[in-house]
This record gives structure tokens, sequence and C-alpha cells, in this order.
């Protein structure tokens, strides 16, 4: 057999059994079936409705979105993802498969929804802080969370005997990985991230104490309070009681709504 007759069998062998191409086009009713299958249909109808809420709420309020917003907006996005060229952008929009106008439609969305928050619930943002002034306490927290109530115990009375440092024992016990590398360290928590139990006992404790092991469905936790710091109205505090408030009227304009419309569908 010559040369040329092994290339031309190897090229004949490789050429039947070259798949066909795979078809790249999606179809709306695959878009439906997939999120179907996948258990994300009801979020995503559910998240259709509440932009259909705030179009609606926000007509009610005559509130409006200048074109020179959705650029100062886009412009600021641009910026954070490094796009700072022209061809960069139409790169990333064709990445993620959009438009420029599809881009800009949601820019819009969430700067409309920004401004109903705002205008719905901004003269709220005080009162509420103070009627819930204690939820925003926070405090500087170590955690150790060990699934054994005697292996807790056991820590708990090696740390009040001096013959382990609470970070030690975080560092070598810890169910966590992540938090065994930061030898307890939680970080500065608000009351409210907290279960019930275990802010009681946080808040009821003294600065550097150890609290003794409070079981949850985690394990049994081993708390140390590095600081308490009282509520403060911050700008950070401002924005989560504002999503708080907004998030809360979503939910119940949406419940209004299917409840209304179940009333009103013809008894069969």
């Amino acid at each position: 057999m010559t040369l040329s007759q092994i290339e031309n069998g190897m090229a004949s062998s490789s050429d039947s059994s070259i798949e066909p191409a795979l078809d790249l086009s999606i179809q709306p009713d695959e878009i439906v079936a997939f999120l179907k299958k996948n258990l994300q249909f009801q979020e995503v109808c559910q998240r259709i409705l509440y932009q259909r809420i705030v179009d609606r709420a926000a007509q009610t309020q005559e509130l409006v979105v200048m074109p020179e917003e959705i650029q100062a907006e886009a412009e600021q996005m641009r910026r954070e993802m490094h796009l700072e060229r022209a061809v960069d952008t139409i790169a990333w929009l064709k990445e993620q498969m959009i438009s420029a106008d599809d881009w800009e439609a949601g820019i819009y969305d969430r700067l409309l929804t920004e401004k109903l928050k705002q205008a719905l619930f901004e003269p709220q943002v005080e009162s509420f802080f103070v009627q819930n002034r204690l939820n925003f306490d926070q405090v500087l927290l170590y955690q150790i969370i060990v699934p054994y109530e005697e292996v807790a115990r056991e820590l708990f009375y090696q740390i009040e005997e001096n013959e382990i440092s609470f970070y030690e024992a975080a560092h070598d016990y810890d169910v966590d990985e992540e938090r065994r590398r930061r030898c307890g360290y939680e970080g500065l928590l608000y009351r409210w991230s907290l279960k019930p139990a275990i802010a009681t006992s946080v808040f009821g404790a003294n600065l550097k104490e150890i609290i003794r092991p409070i079981q949850t469905e985690q394990g049994y936790h081993l708390l140390l309070v590095e600081d308490f710091v009282p509520a403060q109205l911050t700008s950070d505090v401002r924005q989560n009681i504002l999503a708080t408030l907004f998030n809360e009227w979503l939910t119940g304009e949406l419940s209004y709504v299917l409840h209304q419309t179940e009333n009103a569908s013809p008894s069969i």
C-alpha cells in the first residue's frame, strides 16, 4: 500500500467519524421547558410579575428614568467591569447574548425599581429604625462549631482553664474549614442575623467571655464576644431597611393580585 493510499484511507475513516454540528439555536419553548425541568420557572415568573407591579406603581407615582441616568449607570458598570473601549463592551454584550437595547432596558428597570423604593419607603426608614433599633445592634464575634456535646464541653473547660486558647481550639476543631483558617472569626454581625437563642446569649455576655455550648441543627456552638457596636443608622443600614420594606411590599402586592385573580375565576 502506497503512502497516498494510507493517507486517503485515514482521511475517509476520519470523515466517517465526524459528528454532526451542534445546533446552537435556542427556541423560546426550549427555555421554558428547561426552566420547568430545573424548578426555576416559578421564580422567573414571579420576578416578571414583580416587575409588572413596579411598572404599574411607578406610573402611578409618575416616576421617570431619564436617558442620561441610564447612560451614567451604563458608564459606571463599564468602569466596574473594565470595559474601557467600545469594542470591549460590544464583545461583552455578545458573550451575554444580548443587544445594547436589552442592556439599557435592564438598567432602566433597575433604576425605576430604585426610584420607586425611595419614593415609597424613604420616609419610613427612620421610624422603622427606631422601632427595631435592637435588631441593628452589632457584635464582633468568634465562633467554634463542633458536632458533639462532649467535645464542646471539654473545649469549653479547657479554654476556661487556659489549657488552650479559643483561637487555637477553633483552628483545630471547628467543623468548617474556612472558619478554622480564620481561627473562629465570624466578623461584625447584626443581632437580626443570629438565631434567637444565640442572639440572647451573645448580647447578654461580657466582652471576652466564653459562652457555654449552645445546640442548634448545625451542632454545638462555642462563642466569644470581641466587641459590641451599638445600632447606628448608617447608609448600609438605611439600604437594608429600604430593601426589607420594599420586598415585604412587593410580596404583599403579588399575594393580593393572585388572591383577587383566584376569587375572580369562575367556579366550575
